[in-house]
Formats: structure tokens, C-alpha cells, sequence
């Protein structure tokens, strides 16, 4: 299941992964709409057929997870949504200018007028928000409670009112950041209050799943909840008042675009795009945000540019926008699925401009007699920028109902080759946690004079040397080649759910490399440290066809040198995303580990502890692409 795809999803040809039908707030009411006098559908009930107006008593919907109709163009506003709700037939507003807290300036049958986040008669009764009455906002909690504040912010963000999210929750279309920013950024972060409709659904399934979020469904405007955050801890916005100079003109997306500095400049530009509905009002209540502080706007579509000059602001509307920069649209569309959160950089001139700051180091340690570790440094960074000139890295912050999952990728590194798949997968199905790690036996190899070289330039340079001669010496280490060894093409650590709440816990590696090889390296290395005085636990250690095992027990080797089921476990299959190509993983099943930190917990604090399902960590490379993903799994 690639990561950047949500489960059961599929799209018509042409359509950009896992976005949705968009809400066209600009078309009129088409002849044949009916009023909205129906629940909202639960999460993966269906939803109304396209050749109607509007959902009839009887009539099913199609589930959640079948892809959009084939007639319905990317888009496009099916039938039975173009009526606004609270709107009058015909009305037109522009995109963003669905305000927050705005009564309906005309009733339609069945429908009654209501602010943000009042609960719709459509909804009243059994509903999709289940929202009941306003709640207070999550308190945050310290600990292991951190992860669940940060879920609370985001849904409360996010997702906003009960009643607003039903009704927006078709949004996710419309101008994005980069097609306002200037093309030649080198750096691009982009926040959508506003994001397609199945992220929007996910988080609210996420919600649902913990104490702290299931009533977080307030009437506060979503974007209010960001300004606040904001405001509490910067003093200098204590005179903004947020319902009279910013929600007036505040639209739903925000974006940031470094540039490359000017001429005979050595700080980056720097460029925010913010969506605005209302130019007027925006310039009034950004000069009030500003504070007299020297600035320069100006407006490109719906969207307000900020600059430090007005001379840069000017330019950044008539530059080429970032969205016609092939090099970032290649890169946003392997990213995929953008979420609430997206960044990209060139690494390449990213790392150019920590060059030229570390020349200056230089210069200055140079004026201080030290001129020869400033040309070391120099020397070291110059390398660096070599191998990551034609770097680009792109991520996403973006939900499922499953998981949370931050993923990136990399593209245009050195051909770095394609490392032994990681064996993660064959562990026992029993597994509390491993790490695998492929190629780290060969980045050693490649690396070792220059780590070295590092260690030497360190206090503890000497004594790093003198302890790598003296395990050749007596002990017959040799070093790269015998860590090389011991690490091989890939090397896979395990800790077994059995045990765990023993004296006696299973715990072993598994390693793809010349096992008569590792069982000589073993030997040494057990002699190093009985001489050292070090005590160790006694190992079993199994050879097999092509694989060498060690344990903490004879039975938990022979486990790990079987091949196990843990890739066919779903937890697993969530966590670790094309696991058969990841290069490295990291995975914890949490629901296997839980007992050992639920213990002295109760209330609200365990029961939302409960819900978190596993994490897992996992990235592929091949040549010079690379990706990674990081996911929480939720119960």
C-alpha cells in the first residue's frame, strides 16, 4: 500500500492522489437542488448518486472507499451538493468568503439560521458529528499526554465547529500558496486550514478515538484557534482583537517561500503568502498586526503578499509562480497526498548558504590563529555540498483513520545503489519492537578514514586511535573489516512480547552477512571484554544459509533463524509501508507493550493511552531517490 494513498482508494485517470471532489462555493443552485434534510452520513456510510439533486429516503449511497463517479470531473461539484446550504438559490461567493459565524440570509424548507459551529436541523438528532453540547478545550497534559494535546490542537484547528465541518466538508479546492509564490524559492512550508475532504474525515475518526478530542467539535472558528496559539505567546499581538481585524478578511491557506539572498545580501528572502477574502480589510488589519513595523504588501489572486520592502513585494507578483517550477511540481507529485502540511527545499542551495556562513566561520577562526582547523572545516563542508548539490526533499503531515503519518521524500542524491531489502517482516508475529537497518556494514566501509579523520580532530581523538590499535594487537580485531562484518547487509534487532513481564526477556539479532565470518568477529570481541572486565550476558548464537543469529536464550534463536509472520500481522502492514522495499524500519506494537506502562494509570489518562496502536518508522532507497515515513496507529 504506497504511503502516499489512503486504504481502499482508488481515482479516475488524471486525478491527483487522494484528493477529493472541491467544494465550488462559486457555482449558482442547479434547477433540480433539493434541500439537505438528511444526517449526515457516518464515516464510510454512503453517499448520495450523482444523477440526483438530492439524497432520497431509501436511496443508498456508495461507500466511503469506492472512488468518485466516473462521470463527476475532478473538481467539479456533484448535483446534489451545489446548493450552499443557508444560501439563497443563485448565490455566488467567492472562494473563502464562507464566514465564519454568518447567519443565512435566506431559509429553505427544513433548514433553520445558525452561527459557526451551531448545530444544523439536518444534524439534529442522531448525526455524523455527534457533536452535543460545546465543551471546553482539551487540557493539556504532561508526559506520556503529549502526543494527545497535539492530536487535540490539530482537530480543533483543523476540523473547527461541529456544524461548519459538515457543511465544508467537500472544501480543499482552490488557488494553493505555491501558485502565488515566487518560483525561484529554494525553500517552501505551506498550512492548509482547509485540506481535502479526506484528511478532514480522518481527523474527525481520529477524535472520535480519544477523550481529550471527541468533544473538541466547538463553535470556535478553526482559524481563531491558530491566532490564539499564536498570540499567547507573542506580546506584541496584545491589541489585535481577533473577531474585528482578523476574521473579516482571514482566508483558510498559509504559505512561506525562501529565497535565495540578494545581491550583496547575506540573509535569505523571505515571502508569506496568506489568503485573504476581503483586499480592503486585509490591508487594514495586517498594518494593525504589523504594529509599525516596516513591511511590504501586495495581492496576487486572493492572496496577500508580505515581504520586508515594498519593492520585493511588488516583484514577487509578477515572478513566475512556484507552481510552473518543474523541478518542485515533479517533486510535490511524488510526494502525493500534501495533508494539512507540506514543506519542500533544495538541499543543494539550502546547504550553499550554511557553506558560505561556515567560510565565514573560517575567516574568523583564521583571524584567531586557527587557521588550520578553519580550513578543515572549509574542507569538510565543501564535501558535504558536493554530495548534496542536487538534493530536493519534500513531506507531508497527513491523517488516515488509522494513523497519522508524516512522510517525506528525497530525489536527486548521488546513486547511493539499492540496499538489501530490510528482513524486518520475517521476525515472529510475537514481536514487541525491532530495528533493521540495510547497507550499514558498507557505509562503514566507505565511510571509516573520514570518521576517523573527525575522531582525530576531537579531545578524544588519541584515545579512539590507540583503542582501534589495540584491539588488532591483542585481540585480532580488525578494524573496519570485522565491524563491517558483524553489521552485514542488513542487520535486524528484536525484542520479543513473551518474557516481557519476566526476568527473562527474549530479545536477539538477526544478521544477512558470511556467518562463519560473524562467528570469529563474536569470539573477539567476547575477549575484549572479559579482559576489560565487562561483564555480558553468555548468547547463543545459530548459523545459518547466508544469516548469523544471536539471543539471549537457545529458543529465542532458533525463533529468529525461522522465517516469521510478522509482515502478514495488519498493525504491522500499517506501520511499515512497503515493507518488502524498505531499506530501514523501526516498528513497536504498542498494544503488546502496553502493560508495561499502564500500570498505574487510570481514568481518561489510560483509556486514551489505550487507543494509540503501534509506531513505526520505515524509508526505502534506490539510486538517488529515497523516502521515509513516521506513523502513530490508533486503535
Amino acid at each position: 500500500m504506497p504511503a502516499s494513498n489512503p486504504p481502499d482508494q482508488s481515482f479516475p485517470p488524471g486525478q491527483q492522489p487522494d484528493r477529493t471532489i472541491a467544494y465550488r462555493r462559486n457555482e449558482g443552485t442547479p434547477p433540480n437542488a433539493q434541500p439537505h434534510t438528511q444526517s449526515y452520513p457516518q464515516p464510510g456510510q454512503p453517499y448520495p448518486p450523482q444523477n440526483q439533486g438530492g439524497h432520497q429516503p431509501g436511496q443508498p449511497y456508495p461507500q466511503q472507499s469506492q472512488p468518485y463517479p466516473p462521470q463527476q470531473n475532478y473538481g467539479q461539484q456533484p448535483s446534489w451538493q451545489q446548493q450552499s446550504y443557508g444560501q439563497p438559490a443563485g448565490h455566488q461567493p467567492l472562494y473563502g468568503q464562507q464566514a465564519y459565524g454568518q447567519q443565512t440570509t435566506q431559509q429553505q424548507p427544513g433548514w433553520q439560521p445558525q452561527g459557526y459551529g451551531q448545530q444544523p436541523s439536518w444534524q439534529q438528532g442522531p448525526d455524523f458529528l455527534n457533536a452535543g453540547p460545546a465543551a471546553t478545550p482539551p487540557k493539556r497534559k504532561g508526559g506520556k499526554g503529549w502526543l494527545l494535546a497535539v492530536i487535540a490542537a490539530l482537530v480543533v484547528a483543523l476540523v473547527g465547529g461541529g456544524g461548519a465541518f459538515a457543511v465544508n466538508l467537500l472544501s480543499g479546492g482552490g488557488t494553493q500558496p505555491h501558485d502565488v509564490l515566487p518560483g525561484s524559492a529554494i525553500g517552501y512550508l505551506r498550512l492548509d486550514f482547509d485540506p481535502a475532504a479526506n484528511q478532514k474525515v480522518a481527523l474527525f475518526t481520529i477524535a472520535r478515538k480519544f477523550t481529550v478530542t471527541r468533544d473538541s467539535f466547538t463553535g470556535d472558528d478553526p482559524r481563531q484557534a491558530f491566532f490564539d496559539m499564536i498570540k499567547k505567546d507573542t506580546q506584541d499581538l496584545g491589541k489585535v482583537n481577533y473577531a474585528n481585524d482578523i476574521a473579516p478578511w482571514l482566508g483558510s491557506r498559509i504559505g512561506v517561500a525562501a529565497l535565495a539572498p540578494a545581491k550583496g545580501a547575506k540573509e535569505p528572502g523571505l515571502v508569506v503568502a496568506v489568503q485573504v477574502t476581503d483586499q480592503d480589510k486585509a490591508k487594514a488589519g495586517i498594518a494593525k498586526l504589523m504594529d509599525g513595523e516596516k513591511y511590504g504588501i501586495a495581492f496576487r489572486d486572493d492572496y496577500a503578499l508580505l515581504t520586508p520592502t515594498q519593492e520585493q513585494a511588488d516583484q514577487a507578483t509578477q515572478a513566475t509562480p512556484l507552481a510552473q517550477n518543474a523541478t518542485f511540481s515533479d517533486d510535490l507529485n511524488a510526494l502525493g497526498e500534501p495533508g494539512v502540511l507540506s514543506f519542500w527545499f533544495d538541499a543543494g542551495k539550502v546547504a550553499g548558504l550554511a557553506t558560505d556562513l561556515a567560510s565565514d566561520l573560517a575567516s574568523s577562526l583564521a583571524a584567531d590563529s586557527a587557521a588550520g582547523s578553519a580550513s578543515d572545516l572549509t574542507t569538510q563542508n565543501q564535501a558535504a555540498l558536493a554530495q548534496l548539490k542536487n538534493v530536493r526533499v519534500a513531506g507531508a503531515l497527513r491523517f488516515d483513520g488509522n494513523y497519522v503519518e508524516l512522510a517525506g521524500i528525497s530525489r536527486g542524491a548521488q546513486d547511493m545503489g539499492a540496499p538489501e531489502p530490510s528482513r524486518i517482516g520475517t521476525l515472529p508475529a510475537s514481536t514487541a519492537g525491532a530495528v533493521s537497518i540495510s547497507g550499514l556494514g558498507e557505509i562503514v566501509s566507505k565511510q571509516w578514514t573520514q570518521l576517523m579523520k573527525s575522531a582525530g580532530q576531537t579531545s578524544g581523538g588519541a584515545e579512539a586511535q590507540q583503542f582501534v590499535d589495540q584491539a588488532r594487537q591483542q585481540y585480532g580485531l580488525n578494524l573496519p573489516a570485522d565491524l563491517v562484518t558483524l553489521l552485514g547487509e542488513n542487520i535486524t534487532l528484536a525484542v520479543d512480547s513473551n518474557g516481557l513481564d519476566g526476568n527473562q526477556p527474549k530479545f536477539g539479532a538477526k544478521i544477512v552477512t558470511d556467518p562463519a565470518k560473524a562467528q570469529e568477529v563474536v569470539g573477539k570481541i567476547e575477549k575484549l571484554l572479559a579482559a576489560s572486565g565487562t561483564v555480558t550476558p553468555q548468547l547463543a548464537k545459530v548459523s545459518g544459509d547466508g544469516t548469523f543469529i544471536l539471543a539471549g536464550s537457545q529458543d529465542y534463536a532458533a525463533e529468529l533463524a525461522k522465517d516469521g509472520t510478522l509482515a502478514d500481522s495488519e498493525s504491522f502492514q500499517l506501520a511499515i509501508p512497503n515493507a518488502d522495499e524498505a531499506t530501514y524500519a523501526v516498528y513497536v506494537d504498542l498494544d503488546k507493550v502496553e502493560k508495561l506502562y499502564l500500570g498505574d494509570l487510570q481514568g481518561d489518562e489510560k483509556a486514551n493511552l489505550q487507543v494509540l496502536r503501534a509506531v513505526g518508522i520505515s524509508g526505502t532507497q534506490s539510486g538517488g531517490d529515497a523516502s521515509f515515513s513516521f506513523r502513530v496507529l490508533f486503535n
